[in-house]
């Protein structure tokens, strides 16, 4: 009984780091991948680097196309764009 009373309070110092900083970063890693996956062409968005501008293609392979000014494009890849700042609207066929 003497050794488990030991180590409540290492378990209950666990589980407030558990659902103070483990839970949220979680569950922000799973929405920037949710924000990630739904990019398509016409958003405008912001790299971590701080570039703003419009996404042209989105490739398969994990990279993006985006003009940052009138006729220049620079390739990124796209787990580095940090927020998206309009969305566009889904195509209707």
């Amino acid at each position: 009984m003497q050794g488990i009373q030991q180590f409540i309070p290492l378990i209950l110092i666990f589980a407030i780091m558990y659902f103070l900083l483990i839970r949220p970063q979680q569950k922000k890693v799973k929405e920037h991948q949710a924000m990630v996956a739904a990019l398509r062409r016409g958003d405008q968005v912001v790299t971590q680097g701080g570039m703003i501008g419009k996404v042209v293609k989105v490739k398969d392979d994990g990279e993006l196309e985006v003009e940052i000014a009138d006729g220049v494009k620079v390739r990124v890849i796209q787990s580095t764009i940090a927020t998206v700042v309009s969305k566009t609207e889904p195509a209707t066929k």
